[in-house]
């Protein structure tokens, strides 16, 4: 299948849209598809994907425009791929919003969604590149323009992604990665390299084996099986087709036992083996959950008629704030004027504010973690070391570790155990002298705590709190935790066209709100290569090409 650009956009006298009475095109103009189709539709990248296709002049693709819009419409009403084909063969919204109406033959079919998804998936295990992330975010900075925002201020905010994976306990793990191995062997005519006593494994049920046990004797049963695992790996060594069930059997081994005997608990790391039908899912266990599969970050961009997700990232849930925050600071980069980025204290750390001020953004916390430093700390007169305390006094010796970061000074021990403020400062009192030490770390965070008593800060951080709605629309409107396929590339498509549906559908309100009145583009203007940046408000006739 070879790539070919749309190039059926522009309205014809035989249009669809034409056969419909007065009336419904009254309704048409006035429901979601108008804008949609005027506004969004018009500023999805075809070229962007033309990696996913062929080069050779084979059959041409269904237009990439209209397989991408119709899967944020999917996700925009929570459609099958099944009911997304039924809409956009029967619902004149769905054509109009796709700019299908001029077509005689709808290029589309139930597999269209499921194949390009594929597409995508495969050249991101190919290349390591994510097409789909750098459009969806390419259309948020587009929307942001839309949304009259200037890019000055950006809030984030991390989400828990749940694995539809079943939650398997210990012994159930075990037992599945064992029949799966034997099973296998069985289907691909094999089973002779197996004694009678793995044969089992395909034949009895695992309810009977795994639930309804006493505590001792799931131990022996755990103990049993990690013995049967180990021969089973012998025996199957040199089997063909089974080198998924192997490595799985394989991995689950290394994580559950150690020289042959089952590892405690606590000593199981939490990149193990979840579930074999989810290679990638992790565990962690956050704000006193435990959590199996991923973490998605978002950041969201503020403007006059709404905010818009402009920035996403997607990983296994071992990634920690603290690490997107990192990431998200890099991919923003050095900003022309001074900007404002607000998240959690999760993201909080030494490194990302010295990265934030490099890139000229304030990195705004709503907290701190860990244990809040005395605020006497910032009094304490600091150059290249520490030459004045609070009370005025001046250290008899003073330096500086380089290599740990750390500011020491002695004063006298009498003085200090005499002042008024020794229960709030620092000073450690030995025998001879009081001593203080202070880390880079500490003194960073003690000017910190001061700045989020200033009211410029707790405005920021009231405004934060905006941001904690999209984990919760994710949840309830869009299904993220219900995400019918497996493993982190896949989730992750998925999850990008969900952040499209949100952006989606928060300019189509913003388009109904600020222009009940006025016409949205002509997709004439569109087809030109105009772009929304390039159009301005002329009266009633709607938008028009700006002449500057």
């Amino acid at each position: 299948m070879s790539f070919k650009k749309n190039a059926s956009q522009q309205l014809h006298l035989n249009d669809r849209i034409n056969r419909l009475s007065e009336r419904e095109q009254r309704f048409l103009s006035k429901s979601w598809a108008k804008p949609f189709g005027d506004l969004i539709f018009p500023m999805i990248d075809e070229e962007k994907f033309e990696p996913l296709f062929c080069s050779d002049n084979g059959r041409p693709n269904t237009p990439v425009n209209v397989i991408i819009g119709s899967l944020i419409l999917k996700e925009m009403f929570r459609l099958t791929d099944e009911e997304l084909l039924d809409s956009i063969l029967l619902d004149p919204r769905y054509q109009y919003a796709l700019h299908l109406t001029s077509m005689e033959e709808i290029p589309y079919s139930d597999r269209t969604p499921s194949r390009f998804r594929e597409r995508l998936y495969q050249y991101e295990l190919e290349t390591n590149i994510d097409v789909l992330q750098e459009e969806m975010e390419r259309l948020g900075k587009e929307f942001a323009k839309f949304m009259k925002s200037n890019g000055k201020l950006r809030r984030m905010d991390s989400i828990m992604v749940a694995t539809s994976s079943k939650s398997m306990g210990r012994l159930e793990l075990m037992h599945t990665c064992v029949t799966n191995l034997v099973e296998q062997l069985v289907a691909t005519n094999q089973s002779g390299l197996l004694s009678e006593h793995f044969l089992q494994y395909s034949e009895e049920s695992k309810n009977t084996y795994c639930y309804r046990l006493d505590k001792d004797e799931v131990q022996t049963r755990l103990e049993s099986l990690a013995g049967d695992a180990l021969l089973l790996l012998e025996l199957a060594a040199y089997a063909s087709n089974c080198e998924v069930e192997f490595q799985q059997l394989e991995r689950m081994m290394d994580d559950q036992t150690q020289d042959g005997r089952l590892k405690p608990r606590q000593f199981i790391r939490p990149d193990s083996l979840q579930n074999p039908s989810d290679e990638d899912a992790t565990f962690r266990r956050k704000a006193g959950k435990n959590h199996k599969g991923y973490v998605a970050n978002i950041v969201e961009e503020c403007g006059e008629q709404g905010n818009i997700i402009t920035n996403y990232d997607y990983d296994v849930n071992l990634c920690s704030d603290v690490e997107f925050g990192a990431r998200t600071i890099e991919e923003l980069g050095v900003q022309s004027e001074r900007s404002v980025l607000i998240s959690d204290g999760a993201y909080g750390s030494v490194e990302n504010f010295a990265a934030a001020e490099a890139n000229n953004i304030e990195l705004v916390t709503s907290a701190l973690t860990g244990k809040e430093p005395p605020r006497i700390i910032n009094e304490f007169e600091i150059e290249d070391k520490i030459t004045r305390c609070p009370a005025g006094l001046s250290p008899t010796a003073s330096i500086y570790d380089a290599k740990t970061e750390c500011f020491r000074a002695h004063f006298d021990r009498d003085t200090c155990q005499a002042c008024p403020r020794l229960g709030e400062c620092p000073a450690v009192l030995q025998k001879k002298r009081a001593v203080i030490r202070l880390t880079k770390s500490t003194l960073h965070r003690a000017t910190y705590i001061v700045k989020l008593a200033t009211e410029e800060y707790q405005t920021y951080t009231r405004k934060r709190n905006g941001v904690e709605g999209i984990p919760s629309v994710l949840r309830r409107c869009y299904g993220v935790d219900t995400i019918p396929v497996r493993g982190l590339l896949r989730t992750k498509i998925w999850f990008g066209f969900k952040i499209g549906a949100i952006n989606a559908k928060r300019v189509i309100k913003a388009a109904f709100s600020s222009l009940l009145s006025i016409s949205f583009p002509a997709m004439s203007c569109f087809k030109s290569g105009i772009q929304h940046s390039q159009l301005v408000l002329f009266g009633n006739r709607g938008w028009l090409p700006n002449p500057a």
